[in-house]
C-alpha cells in the first residue's frame, strides 16, 4: 500500500494572540488597581491610551472593543459604578486586559471536513476546512482553523491566515431544551424535589434569564444550604451549555473558540469534526471534543452549520467517558452512531436515538497487534465507502510510539469489523520523531475526495503534515 507524504506543513507561530479579559487577584486588589488609575492626570491618561492604541491595533482588530467589554468586566466584578471620560474606561480596561499566544506551545491535531461553501471551486475540486489544536501558556488547548483545497491532481494548498485571532462571547439568553436538561440534571445527581418548582416555571425551551428568574422566584428561607446547591448545580450545568457567534466580517482562520465554561477551563481538545447528513438531507457539522477542567476530561459536542456560530453542548450517558468519542457522518439504522475509546484502551460503538444521551456500548476493537499493545483508538469519524466504513485507528506501541492503521466496519452493522490493517499504514519517518510529544502520529479525521483519502495528521505533538493513500489500495489490504 503506497501512502504518500503531501508537501503541506503547518507549524505553530507564536505570533498568533488573542486578547483576555485579566484579573490580578480578589476584589480588595481590583478595586486597587481603579483607584490608581481614577488617580491618574487627565493628560497622562490620554498619552497613555493614544500610545496603546497605536502599539496594538495592528495585532488586534478592534483594540478599543477589546479594552470597553474588560472594563465593563472588570467594573462588573468590582461591584461599583464608576462615572469617567471614555479614555479613563479604555485605560482602565487596558489594565484588565492580557495577551495569550496560542499557538506558543504547539499547532496540532488536525481534522479535515469539505466546507460548506463551494462556489466558485474548480470541476474536480473540493474546498475544505480544517481544525486545529492550539496549545500556549498553562497548556491551555482551543480550536483554530484553516481553509484550502484540494484540486483534481491531488495538490492541496491551505490559505495562510491573517494577522488577526479573535474570539467570542457566549450568546446571551441562548435557548435551552428543558427535556434535555432535566436529563442531564438527573444524570448529575443534582435533581431532587427542590428543583421541581423550578422546573415548572420553565416552559420546553427557556433562556439562561428564564432560569435565573426561576431560581430566585423559588428561593425560600428554608432548607438554604441545599437550595444554594441545588443553584450552584442548575446554573453550572446552563453554563457548560452555550453558543458562541462570530462577526460575519471575521475570517474563518480568525475564528478561535476558547475555553469558556468552568468544565473545560483547562483545555478544549482534540476536535474530530464531521459533515453529518440528516435523513431529510439537512446538513449539520457536529465536532466532538475533550473539555478538560485540570482535573477531568470529559467529552463535548460542537454543532454549526457555517462555522460562525457554534452550540456547545454537553454530552451524557454513563458511555460518555474518556476521550476520543468521533460520529458517523449519518444515523445507520434510525440511530446517531459513535466510534469511542471510553475505557482509554479498546474501541467501541456506541448507538443512541439522541444524540446528547449515550447509553449504550459493544466493543469492537481491542489491542491486537505489536503496535497498538498499549491501547487503541479512533483517529475521526468513520468515511463511508460502498465496502464498508473505514475507521482509522491509532495504535500506542513499545516506547509509547502512536501509529495510524484502519479497520473495516460494515456498513450495516458497523460493530462488526470485517476488515483489518495487521501493520500500521503511517508511522513517524525520521523527520517526524522529534516535537513536544515524540515518535507520534495523530489525526482527528481525514477528508476523502475522489479515489483518495486525505489525511492531515500531527507530528510528534507540535506541527502539521498530510499524507494520502487511495481508497482502493486501502480497501484491498483491508480486506485481505
Amino acid at each position: 500500500m503506497n501512502v504518500t507524504r503531501l508537501p503541506v506543513r503547518l507549524t505553530a507561530d507564536a505570533r498568533r494572540v488573542i486578547a483576555r479579559s485579566f484579573v490580578p487577584g480578589e476584589l480588595p486588589r481590583i478595586r486597587a488597581v481603579i483607584d490608581r488609575v481614577r488617580a491618574l492626570p487627565d493628560a497622562e491618561v490620554s498619552s497613555m491610551v493614544a500610545s496603546l492604541v497605536t502599539d496594538y491595533r495592528q495585532r488586534h482588530k478592534d483594540i478599543r472593543g477589546i479594552f470597553r467589554q474588560n472594563y465593563a468586566t472588570a467594573i462588573g466584578l468590582a461591584r461599583e459604578s464608576l462615572e469617567t471620560s471614555d479614555e479613563r474606561r479604555l485605560l482602565l480596561g487596558a489594565y484588565f486586559t492580557s495577551e495569550y499566544a496560542l499557538e506558543s506551545v504547539a499547532l496540532f491535531n488536525p481534522s479535515m471536513v469539505p466546507h460548506p461553501d463551494q462556489n466558485g471551486v474548480a470541476r474536480g475540486s473540493v474546498r475544505f476546512i480544517m481544525s486545529l489544536r492550539a496549545c500556549g501558556e498553562g497548556h491551555i488547548s482551543s480550536i483554530e482553523f484553516r481553509t484550502g483545497t484540494v484540486d483534481a491532481g491531488h495538490s492541496v494548498s491551505i490559505e495562510p491566515p491573517t494577522r488577526f485571532a479573535l474570539t467570542a462571547r457566549p450568546v446571551d439568553d441562548a435557548v435551552y431544551d428543558k427535556e434535555s436538561y432535566l436529563r442531564k440534571l438527573v444524570e448529575m445527581r443534582a435533581h431532587s424535589a427542590l428543583a421541581e418548582p423550578v422546573l415548572a416555571l420553565l416552559d420546553n425551551y427557556f433562556t439562561m434569564s428564564d432560569l435565573r428568574y426561576a431560581i430566585e422566584k423559588c428561593r425560600t428561607s428554608g432548607s438554604v444550604t441545599y437550595f444554594e446547591e441545588l443553584a450552584d448545580n442548575m446554573l453550572w450545568l446552563a453554563h457548560s451549555n452555550y453558543e458562541l457567534e462570530f462577526s460575519p466580517d471575521a475570517a474563518l482562520s480568525e475564528r478561535v473558540i476558547f475555553p469558556v465554561s468552568e468544565s473545560e477551563s483547562r483545555g478544549i481538545e482534540d476536535a474530530r469534526f464531521v459533515r453529518f447528513v440528516h435523513p431529510d438531507g439537512r446538513v449539520a457539522y457536529f465536532a466532538t471534543y475533550t473539555a478538560y477542567n485540570g482535573f477531568r476530561a470529559l467529552p463535548q459536542l460542537i454543532e454549526t452549520t457555517d462555522f460562525r456560530h457554534f452550540k456547545m453542548n454537553t454530552l451524557n450517558g454513563r458511555c460518555v467517558q474518556n476521550k476520543g468519542m468521533a460520529l458517523f457522518p449519518r444515523k445507520v439504522g434510525d440511530q446517531f452512531v459513535m466510534a469511542s475509546r471510553l475505557d482509554g484502551e479498546n474501541i467501541y460503538l456506541l448507538k443512541s436515538d439522541n444524540i446528547h444521551f449515550w447509553n449504550e456500548s459493544t466493543l469492537v476493537h481491542a489491542p491486537k497487534f505489536p503496535w497498538e499493545i498499549v491501547q487503541v483508538g479512533n483517529c475521526g469519524s468513520p468515511i463511508e465507502t460502498e465496502e464498508g466504513w473505514i475507521l482509522l485507528t491509532h495504535g500506542v506501541g513499545p516506547m509509547r510510539q502512536y501509529w495510524i492503521g484502519a479497520l473495516l466496519l460494515d456498513l450495516e452493522d458497523p460493530s462488526r469489523v470485517i476488515g483489518e490493517l495487521s501493520e500500521p499504514m503511517l508511522v513517524p519517518n525520521a523527520d517526524e520523531r522529534d516535537g513536544y510529544v515524540p515518535n507520534v502520529v495523530y489525526s482527528c479525521g481525514a477528508l476523502r475526495h475522489g479515489d483518495s483519502l486525505f489525511i492531515p495528521y500531527a507530528v510528534s505533538d507540535s506541527r502539521i503534515a498530510m499524507a494520502t493513500v487511495s481508497t482502493a489500495d486501502l480497501l484491498a489490504q483491508l480486506k485481505s
